[in-house]
């Protein structure tokens, strides 16, 4: 166990969040649980979704909800047990867990400190969400469309995930060679599937968006790909994929360790019976 967890702590698991550590799309389940949904719907299409989602937060607390009136509902919010008892898992077995998703940071933190799993995670990449001077929750864009535009086709204006992958994969290779398994469902998540390279992995939730954008020209995506139904496949499968790259991990080093011994115990026959040593060794 401990080898596997020595080897697993080369492997970083980035998750999206709606529909995929969570069964709904955290948005929908705050409108829909408040009543609001037949506004939402009429100014659907009259701006983008994250300003959408500010505007509904003004709304919602307009007519008398209050921060911990939408906490209650986030609490309440429908998560497969499996999915909980994977984070559990690919953490004990060393694994650095990320979140990159576009939901906001309150909604996040809120479903995540209730469900005990905050400090499984060591990076959360999403919307700010913050309560303001007149506790009122206001969402504002990752990346600031107003100002720039993240100059990305695939991805809505607030938020590039590609560009957070390629930040995180940046980070990463400072400390030597690392995996990424990436998990999401969404046409959002498409975008940094293609940023993975031919040592990772991506799990895309079948029959979903971002299933539906792999699937149509799946030699796109250099990692390897791995599907999902529901919370029991996505646990399976991803410590499946762990214990996989572990297992690998284990089998290179002890093949280096192998070679290195060999190799010593070729210069000490060398020096014993006065034998030329290899030429590596010489120079």
């Amino acid at each position: 166990m401990a080898a596997t967890a020595a080897a697993a702590g080369g492997i970083v698991v980035v998750f999206d969040f709606d529909k995929t550590i969570i069964d709904v799309d955290s948005d929908n389940w705050v409108i829909d649980e408040l009543g609001f949904t037949d506004l939402f719907n009429q100014l659907l299409h009259t701006m983008p979704w994250n300003s959408l989602m500010d505007r509904m937060m003004k709304e919602i607390h307009s007519h008398g909800k209050t921060i911990e009136d939408i906490a209650e509902v986030l609490r309440r919010i429908p998560i497969h047990p499996r999915v909980i008892s994977a984070i559990k898992a690919a953490h004990a077995l060393g694994c650095e867990l990320r979140i990159v998703s576009d939901a906001n940071m309150f909604f996040i933190e809120t479903i995540l400190n209730h469900l005990g799993l905050k400090d499984y995670f060591s990076e959360i990449n999403t919307n700010p969400g913050f309560v303001d001077e007149q506790e009122r929750l206001r969402i504002s864009p990752y990346h600031d469309f107003t100002q720039s535009s993240h100059c990305c086709s695939l991805c809505p204006p607030n938020m590039c995930k590609g560009l957070i992958i390629e930040r995180i994969q940046a980070s990463i290779s400072k400390d030597g060679s690392k995996k990424i398994i990436y998990l999401g469902d969404g046409a959002g998540d498409y975008c940094p599937s293609l940023k993975l390279t031919a040592a990772d992995y991506v799990m895309p939730r079948k029959n979903f968006p971002v299933w539906d954008l792999i699937s149509e020209n799946p030699l796109l995506v250099k990692a390897e790909i791995h599907e999902w139904i529901n919370g029991a496949e996505l646990e399976r499968v991803l410590l499946q994929i762990i214990e996989r790259i572990s297992t690998d991990e284990i089998s290179s080093n002890s093949a280096q360790l192998l070679s290195a011994d060999c190799k010593l115990q070729t210069i000490s026959i060398a020096a014993h019976e006065g034998l030329p040593q290899p030429l590596s060794v010489t120079q």
